[in-house]
């Protein structure tokens, strides 16, 4: 009876090693072929499809020895400029690229993927994803892929590089590190423009001496001046930092464009040029004023170029109040009494 007893209890434990051997090498193979997937991709992101999604993330039995960070895209979808898709896409590529760059000695267990909509319907619906766009961070302890994942919020896609990189520290305790870019030229093209310089080199330097280039135009100085003061009253560096769109479409009518958001959490870029544009005929004509009206010699004709020119700031002026108080619900009005508001 105890040798029957002994062979038992040794039964069970070759089975259990058997059984904890066999996980064990199935947690491997799955981090194995994670692994796989992103040396073959260029950017280090890994492209999911239902399958793969049903055998990295709803197959494996928790605790999984990975995580996963998962951004829902559609082709569809890339042209509309209001979803910036393909924008946000490269930007997810960069930071998943750098994140593998940095820890690629210490082997975190984080791993950058996308899911395209037509190709993966049924993960979209796991994950309940009823917007775009869309990421989640599937953690090593997530059951459920919609309710136990981690969404990034909508309004963090408008600063999406800092955002993401917050929400990756944030979730997973871990550093992302300094983002490694492209270079906007490779050494190809460098070597290429480097040699035209050096060929028109001497035709150039003669030029120069001649006074025969551009930089000796006073209109191309005229204009560059005007571009730059339009440039700095349209706002044109918080449409560039803050990556807005010129305009948005019309979510409950696709063929309506809006160039004109009410409300002071978004600036489109149209808003920023319209009320560049009214500023610079304020600007234009001053100039005018200051610098060529003086010179003329006829007092009549200068009375109604002033008339004139005192008439258009004023209307140009007044709309940029219009605007302001339109967006921001907040009355901006001249120091006169109240009556005549």
């Amino acid at each position: 009876m105890g040798n029957f007893f002994i062979l038992s209890s040794s039964i069970v434990i070759s089975l259990f090693f058997v059984i904890s051997k066999a996980e064990s090498e199935s947690e491997s193979e799955l981090l194995a072929d994670l692994f796989a997937l992103q040396s073959h991709s260029k950017s280090g992101v890994i492209h999911l499809d239902d399958r793969s999604v049903a055998r990295f993330l709803t197959s494996p039995k928790t605790p999984r020895p990975y995580s996963l960070l998962v951004f829902f895209d559609a082709v569809q979808l890339r042209d509309k400029p209001d979803l910036r898709l393909r924008e946000l896409s490269q930007e997810f590529a960069v930071i998943a690229s750098s994140f593998i760059a940095n820890h690629n000695s210490t082997n975190p267990k984080l791993f950058f993927c996308d899911i395209e909509f037509r190709e993966s319907q049924t993960s979209f619906s796991l994950f309940d994803v009823v917007s775009l766009p869309s990421i989640y961070l599937v953690g090593r302890s997530a059951k459920s892929l919609k309710d136990d994942s981690e969404r990034m919020e909508q309004a963090d896609f408008t600063r999406f590089t800092e955002s993401v990189v917050d929400f990756i520290e944030s979730r997973t305790k871990l550093t992302v590190g300094p983002l490694h870019r492209p270079p906007l030229i490779s050494r190809t093209q460098m070597g290429i423009i480097f040699g035209i310089l050096l060929i028109w080199s001497p035709l150039a330097a003669k030029k120069v001496l001649s006074g025969e280039t551009w930089v000796h135009n006073p209109r191309v100085w005229l204009s560059g001046a005007i571009f730059i003061y339009f440039f700095s009253v349209s706002g044109t560096m918080h449409t560039v930092i803050r990556r807005m769109p010129m305009f948005l479409m019309d979510r409950e009518d696709p063929n309506r464009l809006i160039f004109f958001y009410r409300g002071t959490g978004v600036q489109l870029g149209l808003e920023g040029f319209a009320a560049g544009f009214l500023y610079t005929i304020v600007g234009l004509l001053l100039a005018f004023v200051t610098h060529v009206l003086v010179n003329v010699k006829d007092p009549k004709a200068q009375r109604v170029a002033m008339l004139v020119s005192v008439l258009v700031s004023f209307w140009a002026v007044r709309q940029v109040i219009f605007l302001d108080n339109w967006k921001t619900g907040y009355a901006i009005h001249g120091f006169w009494p109240s009556s005549w508001n």
